[in-house]
């Protein structure tokens, strides 16, 4: 308790630092305070029944997304999936498009203008999404007269502007959080919004395994040491480090290389962080979607709906594990450029003992990396899939997220991002870290 207390004096003596996190807070609050303002036109204190209709599947999924502004039919209904969908299409288009090959190796110029198409292809997405959201209402459990000016052009438009603008605006709070905060925007955006929903998911399970048809206090407690341990998993999955030997000349006024100064290079086993697991969700949104909001009929859409709408069934859960194995490998090659890290090493006298300079370390490090790859995903997909089977067991869907999937990875990836970035103020202002010898583990140190 008393290195918690010191640790929270330190970070308010940093001005910067104490800037940052308040005006990370502040933001996050107007992110949700957005997410409680109900639509112009709609009656507030008629949308009891779509809040029921989604609370299961992936509708309920989409709901925890957001925060719950889904099921409200709040001005932030859409939250940030259109964002993350745009990064996904970007990024996918990226291997194949010159243009964008180009503009992803010109540094933070050719970032600014991928950022520019990104956002331009959110508005797109948004015009697509913002509609097929409003006709979908009846169909969720909206009343007709719950619509206090009816459902005419003008309710469409008014509607549609909002609820574009609504999604820039919180695509706009992540990436000022991003630039003028602390932590990842964007991932912070989504873990409050899932974090708003733990409050009634426990509560409800707490009713449920204490009520006559349920396990009582003892079943109860051996979920809660379950969702601990799952949580000290996804923690070590989201840490785990594997050390590259390295070996660096110190030149002196001469020089000459007199001796050589021993290194690492650390290579996280789960490099990719959490975004597979958001990529692979926002892509398992898209069948249904496209189903449900289309009209779409027939063998092909029956399979659709038998795959994608059934969270615990078989082949949604083996598509979404694939889904995070081929994004953990993209997102990674994306992320870490080897070839780069060689040119590096190389040219500050860095070298991998027995390994030549230059092209033969830059195979050598991707060969590593594709190795401690394989089990990292393998692992995330795991952990992603918990859910599932807890729900199997007989736990309530909300509560269920929280033993793994997306909702506790992002927690755990999130949170710790976040503390890693607190953690360096506070090492290059000379105090103690946030954990123990003044590091975590699995914090990307310079060479």
């Amino acid at each position: 308790m008393n290195k918690v207390i010191e640790v929270l004096k330190n970070i308010w003596k940093i001005t910067e630092l104490k800037d940052r996190i308040g005006l990370t807070l502040i933001l996050l609050v107007v992110y949700r305070f957005g997410a409680q303002v109900v639509l112009p036109g709609i009656d507030a204190t008629k949308l009891g029944q779509i809040a029921e209709n989604t609370e299961q599947g992936i509708l309920g999924l989409l709901n925890a997304f957001t925060g719950g502004a889904f099921a409200n039919a709040s001005v932030f209904a859409l939250g940030i999936m259109p964002y993350i969908s745009a990064s996904i299409v970007v990024q996918l288009m990226g291997i194949a498009i010159p243009y964008l090959q180009k503009l992803q190796k010109e540094g933070a110029s050719g970032q600014k203008k991928i950022t520019q198409i990104t956002r331009w292809l959110t508005i797109a997405i948004c015009l697509v999404q913002s509609p097929a959201y409003l006709t979908a209402l009846p169909a969720l459990g909206i009343p007709q007269d719950a619509f206090l000016l009816g459902q005419g052009g003008m309710f469409y438009f008014s509607s549609i502007v909002i609820l574009v603008t609504g999604c820039i605006f919180a695509m706009w709070l992540g990436e000022r959080i991003t630039e003028k905060g602390v932590g990842n925007g964007i991932s912070l955006l989504i873990m409050i919004g899932i974090i708003a929903n733990f409050p009634q998911a426990f509560f409800q399970e707490v009713a449920t395994q204490l009520s006559p048809t349920g396990g009582g206090w003892i079943k109860f407690l051996i979920e809660l040491v379950a969702l601990y341990l799952v949580f000290l998993f996804a923690i070590a999955i989201t840490q785990a480090v594997r050390k590259v030997p390295l070996e660096y000349a110190k030149r002196v006024a001469g020089g000459s290389s007199k001796s050589l100064g021993r290194s690492y290079l650390p290579v996280r086993v789960n490099a990719s962080g959490v975004m597979p697991i958001i990529f692979a969700q926002a892509l398992m949104f898209v069948p249904l979607t496209i189903v449900q909001y289309t009209g779409l009929d027939g063998s092909g859409a029956t399979w659709l709906v038998n795959v994608f709408g059934d969270i615990q069934g078989f082949w949604y859960n083996f598509v979404f594990a694939l889904l995070i194995l081929v994004f953990t490998y993209f997102y990674t090659a994306i992320q870490i450029n080897t070839t780069q890290i060689a040119d590096d090493l190389k040219r500050n006298g860095g070298f991998v003992p027995g390994i030549k300079p230059g092209e033969a370390t830059g195979n050598y490090i991707d060969d590593v990396l594709a190795k401690i790859t394989l089990p990292g995903a393998v692992l995330l997909a795991l952990i992603a899939i918990l859910p599932a089977v807890a729900m199997t067991l007989g736990i309530n869907m909300q509560w269920a997220q929280f033993y793994g999937g997306t909702s506790l990875l992002i927690i755990v990836g999130v949170v710790l991002d976040t503390l890693m970035q607190i953690e360096s103020y506070l090492l290059n202002s000379h105090y103690d870290g946030l954990m123990e010898g003044g590091r975590m583990r699995g914090r990307n140190t310079s060479l």
